[in-house]
């Protein structure tokens, strides 16, 4: 099945306890993009400036990205990210954001793009998802991310784009904010009745929860010995479901597959800086994570409730 994303394609500076990268490759689209690909091609929509090396974009085609939605914006510089991570890694300091030519972006889906069956609408202005979702023809699905930059600043744009996406993917203080709600299970009944059917909440070395039906769903998070950089594990971990989704359809029982795949995607990730650790991934790496993540999360055939 086709799967569409929009967001961004940018450079990072990152600095965490455990080394210093500058000008890699990041952006929310471009972690999606390399994670999704793993389960099935992608169509990206993204612009990028004059000093965006042409080696990224064959990396980006390499992997079975679509890159004609990739505008090359000439007049002016790629977007840029500086970020630091103290020990514990859930904390970034942001140090510099250079919008440059993404300040002018607006989303245009080449013709054949717009059929596409999965969509994903990266962490940008609610102003530009809705004008993506005036582009799509009949998704099946309809994903989204958000931050609480745009919760606080443009609400009323981001609720008409939640009365139309079937899914959104935030972590716990952007739930919490969104909601105004603090208890998790609250905050997730108050979301879904904006519009999304289905909410995946993104809880970093905790894991991640599902909201689907009269379902939750945890996945916990995979215990790794390095964790190097956490930049782009949210996006990662969309790309992963919705990649996994796009193969293999959305039904109950594939919503929670999702779930662990996107974990799984994740956990690589963080393994190094950038997408580098994309860049060595192999089927069988993805395979046998998967089974372990089976062997966390399974303890027994047969359930015996303990006796009191």
């Amino acid at each position: 099945m086709s799967l569409l994303v929009v967001g961004s394609v940018a450079f990072d500076g990152v600095e965490t306890p455990f080394g210093k990268r500058d000008k890699v490759l990041g952006g929310s689209a471009t972690f999606f993009s390399t994670s999704a690909t793993n389960f099935t091609p992608v169509r990206l929509v993204a612009v990028v400036g004059n000093d965006f090396p042409e080696e990224h974009i064959d990396y980006l085609k390499s992997r079975g990205v679509d890159t004609k939605g990739l505008v090359r914006d000439k007049d002016g510089k790629t977007f840029f990210w500086r970020g630091k991570y103290d020990f514990n890694l859930n904390n970034c300091e942001t140090l510099e954001t250079q919008l440059n030519v993404f300040a002018n972006f607006s989303p245009v889906l080449p013709d054949g793009f717009r059929d596409s069956e999965y969509v994903f609408l990266a962490n940008i202005d609610p102003v530009l998802q809705l004008k993506v979702l005036d582009q799509v023809q009949k998704p099946k699905l309809v994903a989204m991310d958000t931050m609480n930059f745009w919760i606080t600043g443009k609400r009323n744009e981001l609720v008409k784009v939640l009365e139309r996406v079937d899914m959104l993917m935030i972590n716990d203080s952007e739930a919490r904010q969104l909601s105004g709600e603090h208890n998790l299970v609250r905050a997730a009944k108050k979301i879904r009745a904006m519009g999304p059917k289905h909410l995946m909440l993104k809880q970093g070395e905790y894991g991640a929860l599902l909201f689907s039906g009269d379902e939750v769903f945890r996945a916990p998070a995979y215990p790794l010995e390095s964790v190097f950089d956490p930049t782009g594990a949210g996006d990662s971990f969309a790309g992963g479901v919705m990649g996994y989704l796009a193969a293999n359809g959305a039904g109950t029982s594939e919503l929670k597959q999702a779930v662990i795949a996107g974990s799984v995607l994740a956990s690589f990730v963080v393994e190094d800086f950038s997408i580098d650790r994309f860049r060595r991934l192999n089927t069988n790496d993805i395979q046998e994570r998967f089974k372990a993540f089976h062997k966390l999360t399974h303890f027994d055939d047969t359930l015996r409730l303990p006796k009191v």
